[in-house]
């Protein structure tokens, strides 16, 4: 390259780096570089399907099945049964229990925020919301149940059918009606408050010292941001981490058994960050009790002798200070406090339709 070649770019650069300059602040308005496509920071509005748009009525009587066990096969599991508000909206695991005391080879994953998620489940085998409402119903571990059968239940509750007449219109209950209902509701259950979305919005009391050195390791050392980005901190995507299988537990095929793609084995959709201090044990199978095991699995590189260990798994060398700070900022700042995330109560059996 010649001087003037080499001139012209280092003005090039500076232009850029001005241009940069001017642009608003990174949401953390901490010097951190970014490792995902899109900064950290607020969620934005959750986009509703243009075939199930929000309506109050409608938020309401999602949020009646949602905690009606009636919708189960022997009126013993909800939705909030593995998705509990009390528990992260997911539940104490390390896998979840449905009908019969069955347990089944996952923990569910939290309903929060899941209106922000392409996919549904851990395997992404469901492409909405609506769709995910639907199997719990009939899954034989799960609520064990048919749909025709969940449909004859609600049918001869004429409180429901007053709901749905006056949601939906004139017409029988249909299953797919039952999903729009439990996904507007679930629409609704979005964090938009928590230290660190204060911090973003402005309040640089709202973090601790300890916490913004979190931060700052989030986006940096700790590689953290290369999959947990954006306003729902996941990417939405499925890595495999090596997990280990937990006992005589089966290795589990993960995305593979959705795409039958040889790069998919043992492959798991990126949990969001948000309300991880609540929702312990963590991992597809719970096999990882706490934060700080979570934080020591990363930066082994993830577990050991797997094949198909995703390319961004590399031991990090983080340092024991380091550690704490990753694990302050997700014990405390990214936990929600606003009340239809933290402080959701169920409806209880007796005030639901009859």
């Amino acid at each position: 390259m010649n001087r003037f070649a080499f001139l012209l770019l280092l003005a090039v650069l500076a232009v850029a780096g001005v241009a940069a300059a001017d642009d608003p602040a990174p949401p953390t308005m901490l010097n951190v570089h970014v490792l995902g496509p899109e900064r950290i920071g607020n969620l934005p509005p959750v986009i509703t399907p243009p075939d199930n748009p929000q309506t109050p009525g409608k938020v309401l009587l999602g949020k009646m099945l949602y905690f009606d066990t009636r919708l189960s096969k022997d009126n013993t599991i909800s939705c909030a049964t593995c998705h509990d508000p009390a528990l992260g909206w997911s539940d104490a695991g390390p896998t979840s229990t449905g009908i019969a005391g069955q347990r089944g080879g996952r923990r569910a994953p939290p309903v929060s925020n899941a209106a922000y998620s392409p996919l549904q489940f851990w395997d992404g085998r469901a492409p909405s919301l609506e769709e995910q409402a639907k199997g719990p119903i009939q899954n034989p571990i799960e609520m064990g149940n048919t749909h025709d059968a969940m449909i004859k239940t609600v049918d001869f509750i004429p409180g429901y059918v007053e709901i749905f007449k006056a949601v939906f219109g004139a017409g029988p209950v249909t299953v797919d009606q039952v999903a729009q209902a439990i996904a507007a509701y679930e629409r609704t259950i979005v964090t938009t408050d928590s230290p660190f979305d204060r911090f973003v919005r402005g309040d640089l009391n709202s973090l601790t010292p300890l916490e913004k050195k979190g931060l700052e390791i989030f986006n940096g050392k700790g590689h953290c941001s290369a999959c947990h980005w954006g306003g729902y901190f996941s990417d939405g995507r499925f890595h495999n981490l090596g997990v280990a299988p937990v006992g005589s537990e089966q290795p589990d095929e993960g995305r593979f058994a959705v795409t039958k793609n040889p790069a998919d084995v043992g492959a798991f959709k990126t949990p969001t960050v948000r309300d991880a201090a609540v929702r312990a044990p963590y991992m597809h199978n719970g096999s990882e009790k706490t934060l700080e095991d979570i934080v020591a699995l990363y930066d082994r590189g993830g577990g050991p002798h797997d094949a198909n260990l995703d390319r961004l798994m590399m031991p990090l060398g983080l340092t024991k200070q380091e550690t704490e700070a990753l694990v302050a900022l997700m014990k405390r700042a990214l936990t929600s406090t606003n009340p239809s995330v933290a402080a959701e109560k169920p409806i209880p059996a007796a005030e639901l339709p009859r």
